[in-house]
C-alpha cells in the first residue's frame, strides 16, 4: 500500500480524511494542511575493478533477500547523494570509492513492511580504493564480483530499477 493510502486523519487537525485514498498530494478540507507525497532517493554504485568484474553484493534481508544488487542504499534527510553513495559502500562492504560518475536513475518500489515506498534510484559507475579488501557487512550476505555482461542474469537482480540499469551498464561497456 502505498504511504498516501495511510493518511486517514489530517496530521495538523485530525478530521478524518474526506478524498479518496491514494490521491496526492493530501489536502485537508478542514484546515488546508497539505502534504505531497514524494519519492525517496536511493544511490548506489558498480564498482568496477582492473579485470572488468563488477562488485555484487547478495542482500541479507527482505526485500530482494538472497537477490543481487550493487552496493548503496536510502539517501538520508539533509545528505548529499554523493555522500549518502559512499557512506552506504562503507557500511556494507568497508570500500572507499574514487572517480565517481553518474550512469542513470530509475523509479522504483520499496515494500517494507505494510508501506510500499516511491523511490528514485541514482546510479553510479566507480572504481574502489584497495577493491580486494571487499567484505559482506551490514545487511550483506555475500560480496562477488562478476563480469556484468555474462554471469549477471536480470532475474538475479533485487529491483527492476537494478535490471534496467544494468542494460544501461551493459550498452556503455560493450
Amino acid at each position: 500500500m502505498s504511504p498516501s493510502h495511510h493518511f486517514r486523519f489530517c496530521p495538523a487537525c485530525a478530521r478524518a480524511r474526506k478524498d479518496a485514498p491514494g490521491s496526492s498530494p493530501f489536502r485537508c478540507e478542514g484546515c488546508g494542511f497539505t502534504y505531497y507525497f514524494n519519492a525517496a532517493i536511493s544511490a548506489a554504485v558498480f564498482l568496477r575493478r582492473d579485470d572488468g568484474r563488477v562488485l555484487f553484493i547478495r542482500r541479507a534481508r527482505d526485500p530482494g533477500k538472497g537477490l543481487l544488487a550493487p552496493p548503496g542504499g536510502f539517501v538520508d534527510v539533509g545528505e548529499r547523494v554523493e555522500d549518502a553513495l559512499k557512506r552506504e559502500v562503507r557500511e556494507e562492504v568497508g570500500l572507499e570509492l574514487e572517480s565517481e560518475t553518474f550512469l542513470c536513475s530509475f523509479p522504483n518500489h520499496y515494500p517494507y513492511r505494510d508501506v510500499t515506498y516511491p523511490v528514485l534510484d541514482l546510479f553510479f559507475t566507480a572504481t574502489a580504493i584497495r577493491p580486494e579488501t571487499a567484505t559482506a557487512l551490514e545487511d550483506v550476505d555475500g560480496v562477488l564480483w562478476l563480469d556484468p555482461i555474462r554471469d549477471v542474469a536480470p532475474e538475479a537482480m533485487a529491483f527492476p530499477s537494478m535490471q534496467a540499469a544494468m542494460r544501461v551498464l551493459r550498452e556503455q561497456w560493450v
